[in-house]
């Protein structure tokens, strides 16, 4: 979640490395902080609240320098202000350093310094690991045997980048969990957590593996793993247009990423359809798919959701029995993984560091792995046994939306495979296929129910509560949906299946509350205009959300938007998610909130 640059060259060091922290925003962030290797020594800038702020501070003091480190924080241990902002110093000042992630044994090793003498200025754990950095560069060894040696004594998630004056033409990283991206350059070389804070400046990067650590020089970038092996880096050319990672046009990231949604649909189908099957390169071979017994979907949040639709389509098209676990409660509850289940992780970053720790426990237990991610050689690609990309391109803003499209596609691409594999009875293969070829185009339909859902955020701005209700796959979307809100417009809600409101629910209802009640499941329509009836009786208002071939939802609506139908009942669901999508965004618009970075959330969660 936390951002990390640096920059060895000929360039001014400071205004490269605080350029990518500004590209890499997105990832939401407390503070910010700059370390340098001045004519004067080794000096660190660092101010608590946005990039300006840090910015005006070096505007004064005008560093000239041609190796620098930065670092946007995401407070985990201490509160986000000046003092526990990264960089941060060693007890002797001799190196400075930045982390991403945490240290689990911190408090330990805290106290042992702290009776030695040490003296720390800030609450986090990441200084104490400055100082055991510190403690080994003290022996008159190499600044990059001092990291390879001081990790050797941490434990938890982390990735740190480290100078000294020393050493003044080094940078040394290392990672264990948390992503650093290596960039080569001619004459300069840089260091940061992800790729578009590179793009400016060079396509040549290489991921740096779990327990390696490298040595950055402006003349080239060499790399050993933990217990010192010297190992090669495998460089690739990245093909983004950089224009992708920016607006657009668009007031927000988050409205020109739900308007990319029908080229993102595209890309995440090129190459995967034919005119009768579907192919789905990379995964298990025919035979395993007849031996699995069990889906477990495990993720978190939107990716989470996502995963409900996968167990609403598996057990429906398949009957194939599926759990849905959030990552963070997976590993703590015992689960019953059975040895013929597959364990299927779905992530946009790769990095989401609950899921990882409940993937390398199903690799414990020897079950086999699938990863739905998005970034190409993150931790969760690399390490599952077999992965499907989503293809969705680069997400900026904090509020997924085109990931999610993109997930559920991936999850629906999946069943069909599997189908097609097992020869399901009662499941046609083409006309799945159908439906998804068309889907692009049924994206940018439902995309011009934009001034609709402009129109109706302003009608329901002020509601002081909002329901998210629908039947079947319409209840998982509903999830989503009632999670956009949240997160964009702070709006309190109220989600579950429709049928679930005379349990408890209804009790919330009174004059002016909304509910917003998606209706594309033509089997339960008049199960819903029911509940509608019980939400109305009680001073609730209705938004409601089907297809164009609805004859009943709209008659007892008080607003209605109409999404095109495909002819696929989980597609028609996932549809509806687009104009739900608009409608959160307006609401944030008119309630003046801050959309791409939505307070107190980050984009990446790289910390359990």
């Amino acid at each position: 979640m936390c951002g990390i640059a640096g920059y060895i060259g000929q360039r001014n060091a400071v205004e490269v490395v605080l350029d990518q922290i500004e590209r890499l925003e997105y990832r939401g962030y407390d503070s910010t902080g700059v370390a340098f290797q001045s004519p004067e020594g080794l000096k660190v800038l660092k101010r608590a609240g946005k990039l300006g702020q840090l910015r005006a501070v070096v505007a004064d003091e005008r560093p000239e320098a041609f190796v620098a480190i930065a670092h946007s924080r995401w407070a985990t241990h201490g509160a986000p202000n000046d003092l526990n902002a990264h960089p941060h110093f060693d007890q002797e000042g001799t190196v400075a350093v930045i982390h991403n992630g945490i240290i689990e044994n911190y408090l330990e090793i805290k106290e042992e310094l702290t009776r030695a003498g040490h003296v720390f200025q800030s609450e986090t754990d990441s200084e104490v690991a400055a100082h055991v950095i510190g403690l080994e560069y003290g022996e008159g060894i190499s600044l990059e045997e001092a990291v390879r040696r001081a990790v050797g004594k941490l434990e938890g998630a982390f990735g740190f980048v480290v100078i000294s004056m020393r050493e003044p033409g080094k940078i040394v990283c290392s990672r264990n969990a948390s992503p650093l991206v290596l960039g080569f350059g001619e004459g300069e070389n840089f260091i940061a957590s992800d790729i578009p804070a590179l793009l400016p400046y060079t396509r040549r990067v290489a991921i740096l593996d779990n327990d390696m650590v490298a040595l950055v020089t402006k003349d080239g970038i060499s790399a050993m793993r933990s217990d010192g092996q010297a190992v090669e880096l495998a460089p690739f050319d990245v093909e983004w247009d950089i224009a992708s990672a920016e607006k657009g046009g668009f007031e927000h990231f988050m409205l020109k990423e739900i308007h990319e949604q029908p080229d993102v649909v595209r890309q995440c189908l090129a190459g995967r359809l034919g005119q009768e099957e579907m192919t789905l390169l990379g995964l298990f071979s025919d035979h395993v798919w007849h031996d699995i017994d069990r889906v477990n979907i495990i993720a978190c949040g939107t990716a989470y959701h996502a995963g409900l639709m996968g167990k609403t389509l598996f057990e429906k098209m398949l009957r194939l029995p599926t759990d849905v676990y959030f990552s963070s409660e997976f590993r703590y509850n015992d689960p019953l993984l059975s040895p013929k289940s597959l364990a299927v992780f779905v992530s946009q970053s790769g990095e989401t560091a609950d899921s990882l720790a409940a993937l390398r426990l199903c690799k414990e237990r020897r079950i086999r792995t699938l990863g739905i991610v998005n970034v190409v050689g993150s931790s969760i690609a690399r390490e599952v046994d077999r992965v499907l990309y989503t293809q969705a391109g680069p997400e900026v803003s904090v509020a997924s939306t085109k990931a999610y499209v993109a997930q559920c596609l991936v999850l629906y691409l999946l069943g069909l495979h599997i189908a097609q594999v097992k020869e399901m009875p009662g499941v046609d293969v083409r006309k799945g296929l159908k439906a998804v070829r068309g889907y692009p185009d049924a994206v940018q339909e439902a995309l011009e129910l934009e001034s609709a859902m402009q129109e109706a955020a302003k009608k329901f701005l002020d509601a002081p509560l909002v329901f998210f209700l629908g039947r079947g796959a319409d209840a998982n979307v509903a999830l989503e949906a009632a999670l956009k809100l949240k997160e964009v417009a702070y709006v309190p809600t109220q989600e579950c299946p429709a049928g679930e409101m005379k349990h408890g629910p209804l009790a919330l209802i009174e004059e002016g509350t909304l509910a917003v009640v998606g209706a594309t499941q033509a089997n339960t329509r008049d199960k819903l205009a029911s509940n509608i009836s019980e939400l109305q009786a009680r001073g609730g208002h209705v938004l409601g959300i089907t297809t164009k071939d609805d004859g009943l939802i709209p008659g007892v609506s008080d607003t209605v938007a109409k999404i095109p139908a495909t002819g696929d009942w989980y597609l028609d669901a996932l549809l509806s998610v687009v104009p739900l999508q608009l409608f959160s965004y307006y609401m944030a618009l008119y309630r003046g909130c801050e959309i791409d970075q939505p307070r107190n959330l980050a984009k990446s969660v790289t910390v359990e």
